[in-house]
């Protein structure tokens, strides 16, 4: 009987190996090809287009505006492609003074623009930009309020803020844990439904407003492209801290995360949901359009006290999270309140804003995908009645604390 045949992988001459192209030459050569053309086609492929015709392309935007006693300052950038130089400003119809550090604005660039204004408190002005070449940008400050020194007193109270609707919420909602524990299963599967209808609000609440953040500043960066490249890194870095999670427990399920490791996830998705409030909290103050008065802050804390809830409800089935476990999840949940209420006074943009914005709701979608096995009945089943009555209790009550938001 002939020997069966073997088939083996064709073997290298020493000749071949000899002359074969390293790995990373093959990708070096295209790379360093591409560079080379961009270069070229930037620095002389102008060049050979011939003169541009007509006036400039100018646009710019107002990023912030900053009031102090006989003084309005702009932060200003251009987003067209050509430079601007600012040849005037006016408020009001009158033309006024101004200082700034350079004349000619580059693509892309900011500058500040320091008028010299007796403006007015509690008045709105208009304030124009003409550039040198005649093409006007309008701002309007619909009510003059000195901005406040970002000085020691000032962060001290950014951060009793952030205590406010941040921490002492999420702690006091916490503290439904040994409720929680007493309950059946059926009824721990109901709040874990009542926990994904919270945090689908959230994440629905948060691109809402960071599209309409977004649309308010300038673009200059992205503009609401930015809410999908924080939800997506977001969500990307949550899926592998999940991984890295299961990896290093022993307790971890097939069918989901262990009950810390929901917990954990729950509370930094709901940290960076906070994270953005704290910065529409401390933007807003700073610029005097946020009346901080004693009912607001009970809005916000009441709003936030079922983000408590939200974080112990997987909780129920371990018998016994240690104190320091729970405090550092409340901390997680809660103190980037006061972080973002630091950021929205001291250095607010709208181009961070929707990126944190973004980044609160890809942390949220990632946490629902992981809380769904949880809901799951013994059919297998996520979505039956008292799944769905869950979802739509977790929405109604966060639909009714944020009503007092508004008033």
């Amino acid at each position: 009987m002939e020997a069966a045949t073997r088939s083996h992988p064709p073997v290298d001459s020493p000749q071949t190996s000899r002359h074969r192209v390293p790995v990373w030459a093959l990708a070096a050569i295209p790379l360093a090809l591409i560079v080379a053309a961009l270069a070229a086609l930037l620095t002389v492929g102008g060049d050979t287009l011939g003169e541009r015709l007509g006036p400039p392309v100018e646009e710019i935007a107002v990023e912030r505006t900053v009031l102090r006693p006989g003084e309005i300052e702009l932060t200003v950038r251009n987003m067209g492609p050509d430079a601007v130089t600012v040849g005037q400003v006016f408020v009001n119809d009158t033309y006024v003074d101004y200082r700034t550090t350079g004349a000619t604005i580059g693509r892309r660039a900011a500058e500040t623009l320091t008028l010299d204004y007796p403006w007015q408190a509690d008045s709105p002005y208009l304030v124009t930009v003409v550039s040198a070449t005649g093409a006007t940008t309008e701002h309007e400050i619909p009510v003059a309020v000195e901005t406040p020194s970002a000085d020691g007193g000032f962060y001290g109270l950014m951060a009793l803020l952030g205590v406010y609707v941040g921490v002492i919420p999420v702690a006091l909602g916490m503290l439904f844990l040994p409720l929680l524990r007493r309950v059946r299963e059926h009824w721990i599967r109901f709040f874990m439904a009542v926990t994904v209808g919270l945090l689908g609000f959230l994440a629905a609440d948060a691109y809402l407003e960071g599209t309409e953040i977004a649309e308010a500043g300038t673009g200059a960066f992205g503009g609401a492209k930015l809410l999908f490249i924080g939800a997506g890194a977001a969500y990307l870095g949550l899926v592998a801290l999940d991984r890295f999670l299961r990896a290093r427990s022993e307790r971890a399920r097939t069918t989901g995360a262990s009950p810390f490791q929901l917990a954990l996830l729950i509370a930094i998705g709901i940290g960076l949901h906070n994270l953005g409030e704290g910065l529409a909290i401390g933007s807003a103050y700073a610029i005097g359009e946020l009346a901080l008065g004693a009912f607001l802050v009970f809005g916000f804390a009441l709003h936030n006290t079922t983000e408590g809830l939200a974080i112990v409800a997987p909780l129920s089935a371990h018998r016994h999270p240690s104190p320091a476990r729970l405090a550092a999840l409340g901390l997680i949940a809660g103190a980037p309140a006061i972080l973002g209420a630091f950021i929205g006074a001291s250095a607010y943009n709208p181009e961070l804003a929707a990126l944190l914005i973004g980044a609160g709701i890809g942390a949220i979608v990632q946490v629902i995908v992981q809380l769904v096995p949880a809901i799951r009945d013994r059919a297998g089943r996520a979505l039956y009645p008292a799944s769905v009555g869950g979802i739509l209790t977790g929405v109604a009550v966060l639909y009714l604390t944020g009503l007092l938001l508004s008033t």
